[in-house]
């Protein structure tokens, strides 16, 4: 037979209300939670989560919504998340919308549905209308990534600007003014963002910027193969590219090694994410690192603080410095 809680109270010598409000997420002494998580262990007691959600009026359980579970970014947040969550006795429902707004209004109403307590998600941008709804509902809702200033809610995201800013500046100052970027999707905070950073370099250095050389991907790997080679067969292409997320560079480096181009000789470039990609890429390719462990972990603890009324201030966006990591894929450019 199953242990119940009248077994658990027995095993420690405690009262079942003590043991209950323990199991319910109440404060206890110390040394009773001790005993009451060696009893639990011990006895093999299962906490029976949907009664225990009637009475608490929460599920223990998170959602996360992402846009896509092939991106190697988000699934690596996801992974981090996750680890805060289970240590704090959290499930998680994770979804993907692939990038496509109804399905991500779907996938909300989904995660609403089986009664999550809060939700952690990456935005599309184009429900922001609905998610400040499923705000003011009391779920509280942390974005990664991506902000929308339409939503009042908590966002954890790199800081993309500077993030942009840097690696641009650093082929400026090695000579290169003729720069290609491949962005994501137009309409997108990340690219809106990063391609801010490629603009102020180009302004405080004075370097004039060819449209041509300004292209938008979709944030996966065959984006970033046709861009490349679109870059590359410009009138006067590039001698440096700027590629932003890991995705894109991974496909702009399939093209690079089809079309047989020397990396830095005939073109330098720094890529976004991968740190594993930059020690295989020959020559080592620079690149872009997003602090993915702490963009996660910082995520699920703030949506813990809000589940458990720590912290009820405003809003707030938190944004995370990256590093950019110069290896000999790039090299100065002497016109």
């Amino acid at each position: 037979m199953a242990a119940t809680i009248k077994d658990v109270a027995k095993y420690t010598g405690l009262s079942i209300a003590t043991v209950s409000k323990y199991i319910n997420g109440g404060r206890v002494l110390e040394k009773n939670k001790v005993l009451i998580d060696e009893a639990i262990r011990v006895l093999d007691f299962k906490i029976n989560e949907m009664a225990r959600g009637l009475k608490t009026n929460r599920s223990m359980t998170a959602g996360i919504l992402i846009p896509s579970l092939e991106n190697i970014f988000f699934t690596s947040i996801v992974s981090n998340v996750e680890n805060i969550l289970l240590q704090n006795g959290y499930s998680s429902i994770v979804c993907d919308y692939r990038e496509n707004p109804e399905l991500e209004k779907e996938k909300l109403d989904f995660l609403i549905s089986k009664m999550v307590d809060g939700i952690i998600m990456v935005p599309h941008g184009s429900n922001s209308a609905y998610i400040q709804q499923v705000v003011e509902k009391g779920i509280p809702v942390v974005f990664i990534d991506r902000h929308l200033k339409d939503v009042h809610c908590d966002v954890v995201l790199a800081d993309n600007i500077n993030a942009s800013y840097d690696a641009i500046e650093q082929l400026i100052v090695r000579g290169h003014k003729r720069i290609g970027i491949i962005c994501g999707p137009k309409n997108i905070f990340t690219t809106e963002e990063r391609l801010k950073g490629y603009i102020r370099a180009h302004e405080d250095y004075a370097v004039d910027i060819d449209k041509k050389l300004v292209l938008f991907g979709n944030y996966d790997v065959e984006s970033g193969y046709r861009m490349l080679n679109r870059l590359m067969d410009v009138k006067k292409p590039p001698t440096a590219i700027f590629v932003t997320n890991y995705e894109m560079t991974l496909g702009a480096v399939m093209a690079i090694n089809e079309r047989n181009i020397k990396i830095p000789d005939q073109i330098s470039l720094i890529g976004f994410d991968n740190i594993q990609l930059a020690r295989i890429v020959k020559p080592s390719l620079s690149i872009v690192v997003q602090p993915m462990k702490e963009i996660g972990e910082k995520a699920a603890k703030i949506l813990l603080s809000r589940l458990n009324k720590e912290n009820q201030g405003s809003p707030a966006v938190n944004r995370l410095k990256t590093e950019l990591l110069i290896k000999e894929s790039v090299k100065s450019f002497i016109d």
